[in-house]
């Protein structure tokens, strides 16, 4: 397994020599290549603190960059001498295996961090957790984003995507998708808005709590009456309600569930 690390401080280590790096303007850039450029990959990039962008590209490699997002400060010591301070350093990890590859950052500094991969099909599992969005572009494959505090915002996506925020809109354009794939979409404080292809065949579920629901599509619902679960309790008995809308887009296919708790759902038809 070839490992690298990206760590800003004034002087940055190369620890591959298979590795190319680049520092302009509090900047560092890593490129790891694939085991197989050829093949399908996977990769896993997770943060703490930060935002994520990802771009597909005509290339063979997977291009890492990281900005972070406070500025170097001057120091000075008892004896006049002067050291480049960034505080807590910005630590992000890339590991390469067979064509899985894994960017991880540990917490104490946000940064954002900017990747260009390759356009043929890949599995991505994408999250963070503060101070920052996810963004991604001209992706084809199996998408698995997660944010807490930050929106997700997807397009020219091609397959399928599971996406879940809590305080952030959860937006997402497809330029295909994958008619076998089932898909998900949340979020607690924001709008869950998807546009999908006019071919579109799903089994919708969709919930919003303090909002609407909207729709181009033409939807048959079905006639579902609301789930209520009883629960005892020092001998009373709690009633909750599950409010769900049930139907088809296009006669019926894979699971589609949407949902949001303040905030709208648009489901879209591309043009």
């Amino acid at each position: 397994m070839k490992t690298t690390k990206i760590i800003s401080t004034l002087t940055i280590a190369i620890f591959l020599s298979a590795r190319v790096w680049a520092q302009d303007a509090g900047k560092e850039q890593l490129t790891v290549p694939l085991s197989d450029p050829n093949k399908p990959y996977k990769l896993d990039v997770h943060l703490v603190d930060g935002s994520i962008t990802i771009t597909g590209y005509e290339g063979k490699s997977i291009v890492v960059e990281v900005a972070n997002t406070e500025k170097r400060k001057m120091s000075e010591n008892g004896s006049g001498m002067r050291r480049l301070n960034s505080g807590a350093n910005a630590d992000i990890q890339a590991d390469e295996n067979n064509n899985e590859i894994s960017v991880h950052g540990s917490a104490g500094r946000s940064v954002n961090l900017i990747l260009k991969v390759p356009l043929n099909e890949g599995t991505f599992k994408i999250g963070t957790v503060n101070n920052g969005d996810i963004t991604g572009s001209n992706l084809n494959g199996e998408l698995e984003v997660s944010n807490v505090n930050g929106g997700i915002k997807l397009k020219n996506i091609s397959g399928s995507v599971v996406a879940n925020t809590v305080n952030g809109n959860v937006i997402v354009t497809f330029r295909s998708i994958d008619p076998k794939a089932a898909m998900a979409y949340s979020t607690l404080n924001g709008n869950v808005d998807v546009t999908f292809p006019a071919s579109l065949k799903a089994n919708v579920k969709l919930k919003s709590d303090r909002g609407d629901v909207y729709t181009d599509f033409d939807v048959v619902t079905d006639q579902h009456k609301p789930e209520v679960t009883r629960s005892d309790s020092k001998g009373m008995y709690s009633l909750k309600i599950e409010d769900w809308v049930y139907g088809k887009i296009n006669g019926g296919g894979s699971q589609l569930m949407m949902k949001t708790t303040f905030g709208n759902l648009y489901i879209r038809k591309a043009k």
